[in-house]
């Protein structure tokens, strides 16, 4: 059917409710507006949906929730056994806009289906889904969420029973199970006879998720003794962490905690921030503020579902800096590093896994501490997947620490997911140790510049929304794919990387990466949640002002070639 033909259907089928077809008839004049709606159905990516919220087959509804449960349902009935198949399937959602509605609706097609459905009885974070999964042994799970997009945007995300989101191949097999379904009043619905297989969980999980949480805490005596006056500003940005954060927090022994309160409970509006993304010092405009007025060494936000966090740290100045994710994780590689060996816990087969568009930071320092280093594509999934590996190997390479430049960490094994709440706790404790040794993370990071070398990247975001923008991404990608592209900065590119031909051992993945002779390089990637193509520059030097020069003229590089294009 042509867009016309699906709106038209919308419209006139007695299936979709009233709302719907109000919402539908009211932009009957607006031709654009259908095409976008209708032109495909909103794809369920590398593990799931995401979208704006709204009446149509490209966006997210209660109608396009069901038929992406009902895809995954019978793919777990005819890929499953019945004895795995009665283990269920655990929901969490965030506080977005209809996020317990698509929580209930995933729950009740379960239901219907024949296959058992836990629900929380509010809402929850992404690394407690991940935790759940394997600790109520279920055969999969899903998380309402999109994470950090803005307001109008929901999501669905689908994790597999090793607790990380499903790998390329059975997100491909769902796929092909929710595309066979082109009637959606097909879609079973909730009886009588099995409503009881939706359960509602009980607090129980969530203590066992915060112990787990806490036995990743390294120097506990330091903890308890600085824990007292060490303060720190903390956000959840309107979304789930504000309760696991604080809890874990508190638990451990940091007491003094401040919350921004206009961003403390949950609000699908997010107090007005416009991008609900630690990554941008926008959204920790109040944290930082409060920070200021209070004194405070260290701020952190999570976004909506919580497993991504960012930090603002107290310079010599007096001003407060954003640390990006690289700094974060390779500071956090160092503090585990370090406080391992000073607690006699670290292990000679210990790994550091970090994904292919992450610096060379972390990496830099494991390896002059003689560990192994692993890179994964990006998605935590890759990361999850090693861990269970190196268990089904008799633990033969231990998990030290994995992270991807985004913001996400993922401290302990706990959850197969990155997780805010431990790294949240883990970069309270780093900081409370630089503030030990009278250093703020601030000089702490310089610290480690001055022994391993300046690191310093930029990501560039271009936003092409649409069908013409998707096409566009298409058309950028492959003339960087096509082209023989000699240099950048005036350095030789010495080496290009394809990784869509399946090579260094990983799944193929849309992704180019060129390597320059003075140790910079340069990744170029569509983004698999947004309608974005993202350039990763990641440069080494002496100091910030040889990083900044070097960044500077790879981005002019890099416009020139996209501006030809656009």
């Amino acid at each position: 059917m042509s867009f016309r033909e699906t709106y038209n259907n919308w419209v006139e089928n007695h299936y979709f409710d009233e709302k719907t077809r109000q919402e539908l008839i009211s932009i009957k004049e607006d031709e654009k507006e259908i095409e976008d709606r209708f032109y495909k159905n909103l794809e369920f990516g590398t593990a799931g949906l995401r979208g704006i919220i709204a009446a149509g087959t490209n966006r997210i509804n209660i109608y396009t929730v069901r038929r992406a449960t009902f895809g995954l349902a019978n793919y777990i009935l005819k890929n499953t056994s019945k004895e795995e198949q009665a283990r269920g399937v655990v929901i969490a959602h965030d506080n977005r806009f209809m996020s317990r509605e698509f929580c209930i609706e995933t729950a009740n097609t379960l239901a219907a289906c024949g296959i058992k459905a836990y629900i929380f009885d509010g809402l929850r974070t992404t690394p407690e889904l991940s935790f759940a999964v394997r600790k109520l042994h279920t055969i999969a799970g899903v998380v309402i969420t999109a994470s950090h997009n803005p307001p109008e945007y929901n999501g669905y995300k689908v994790y597999w029973e090793d607790g990380a989101q499903v790998m390329p191949e059975i997100a491909n097999a769902i796929t092909e199970e929710i595309n066979a379904i082109e009637d959606y009043s097909t879609i079973p619905t909730l009886s009588e006879e099995n409503k009881d297989l939706v359960v509602l969980l009980d607090d129980k999980q969530d203590t066992a998720f915060i112990e787990a949480v806490k036995t990743q805490v390294i120097r506990k005596e330091l903890v308890e003794k600085v824990g007292k006056d060490f303060k720190i500003v903390y956000t959840p940005l309107c979304g789930t962490g504000n309760v696991p954060v604080r809890r874990a927090l508190k638990e451990a022994g940091f007491e003094n905690v401040l919350v921004v309160k206009e961003e403390e409970m949950p609000d699908s509006n997010f107090a007005g921030i416009e991008y609900p993304n630690p990554e941008d010092k926008k959204a920790l405009t109040r944290g930082i503020e409060l920070a200021k007025a209070e004194g405070a060494d260290l701020v952190m936000a999570t976004d909506p579902d919580c497993d991504r966090v960012g930090v603002a740290v107290r310079t010599t100045s007096g001003e407060y800096a954003m640390l990006t994710g690289n700094q974060i994780g390779g500071m956090l590689t160092n503090y585990i590093i370090e406080s391992q060996k000073a607690e006699n816990k670290l292990k000679d087969n210990g790994v550091l896994i970090k994904t292919i568009v992450t610096s060379e930071f972390g990496a830099d320092i494991a390896k002059a501490n003689n560990l192994e280093v692993m890179n994964v594509l990006t998605g935590f999934k890759f990361i999850g997947e090693k861990i269970k590996s190196f268990e089904e190997n008799n633990n033969e390479k231990t998990y030290l620490f994995g992270y991807e430049e985004s913001y996400g960490y993922l401290v302990g094994t706990h959850a197969r997911d990155k997780d805010a709440v431990v790294a949240s706790l883990l970069i309270a404790e780093m900081a409370a140790y630089y503030y030990s040794k009278g250093m703020s993370l601030y000089e702490g990071l310089q610290e480690l510049y001055k022994k391993y070398g300046y690191f310093k990247e930029e990501t560039i975001s271009l936003t092409l929304a649409g069908k013409e923008g998707l096409e566009k991404i298409a058309e950028i990608i492959s003339y960087f794919r096509n082209t023989n592209i000699e240099s950048m900065n005036n350095k030789k590119v010495v080496e290009v990387k394809d990784y869509a031909k399946g090579i260094d051992g990983l799944p193929k993945s849309n992704v180019l990466k060129y390597f320059l002779e003075d140790e910079s390089w340069v990744a170029v990637r569509p983004s698999g949640t947004e309608p974005k193509l993202k350039f990763y520059i990641a440069v080494k030097g002496n100091d910030e002002a040889e990083c900044d020069t070097k960044v500077a003229g790879i981005k002019a590089d890099i416009d020139e070639i996209v501006n030809k294009l656009k």
